[in-house]
């Protein structure tokens, strides 16, 4: 059944916002969802991205993802994966924002594309600091459940955004307030560890020069 939602102003807008916040979190499983709808003629999507329909792309996307399935699953060594990945799903989201709006003025595309990237960007830092915060623990479920869930809601939202956009938009709007809490969350329990090391660091320090000046009396 093909989509009756024409891409087109506010549409277009709740796609490429929603479309860039899945890319933050899972860019292969977005690009693949994209072109596989678009190829089953499920989605109508915008001229400047009827390559993702392409049998080549979807299969690179689905290969990909499947690579990422398990390496995101990998306790320290997810977070040297997405840490990679901050070069791959920023600007992968940033061209799938340009090519969706290759039809508006230059001004206009830009400014999708700055969009495209900002969202994926948030995105992609609320994933790492969700990862930064569970790694340390010492069972694996709870990094693969929130990578199964990552994964799920990035499919979840290319297709949703495919039906209902504007919808879409406004769960991701929701997300990315959820996204700044967790991030601003994390980063305060950091810098709160992070100075206990170093006032822990400084007394050992002091306690050993009391102890060097000691043992020269």
């Amino acid at each position: 059944m093909l989509s009756n939602v024409k891409f087109s102003g506010p549409e277009l807008a709740g796609l490429i916002v929603a479309v860039s916040f899945a890319a933050g979190l899972n860019v292969y499983a977005t690009v693949a969802t994209l072109g596989l709808l678009a190829h089953t003629g499920m989605l109508d999507l915008p001229s400047g991205l009827h390559l993702l329909a392409s049998w080549w792309v979807i299969g690179a996307s689905a290969g990909l993802f499947a690579v990422e399935f398990f390496a995101d699953k990998i306790p320290a060594f997810d977070l040297v994966w997405n840490a990679l990945h901050t070069f791959v799903r920023v600007p992968v989201a940033a061209l799938l924002a340009y090519g969706a709006t290759s039809h508006l003025s230059p001004e206009k595309q830009l400014l999708a594309t700055l969009a495209g990237a900002a969202i994926a960007f948030a995105a992609h830092g609320g994933k790492t600091a969700a990862r930064a915060a569970v790694t340390p623990s010492p069972e694996p479920v709870s990094n693969i459940a929130l990578s199964a869930g990552e994964d799920t809601l990035a499919i979840f939202l290319t297709w949703f955004a495919s039906v209902h956009p504007m919808i879409a938009a406004s769960v991701v709007g929701v997300f990315l307030i959820a996204v700044i809490l967790v991030t601003r969350s994390v980063v305060r329990a950091l810098k709160k560890l992070f100075r206990g090391a170093e006032a822990e660091l400084a007394s050992a320090n002091d306690r050993r020069t009391k102890d060097r000046h000691l043992n020269a009396a």
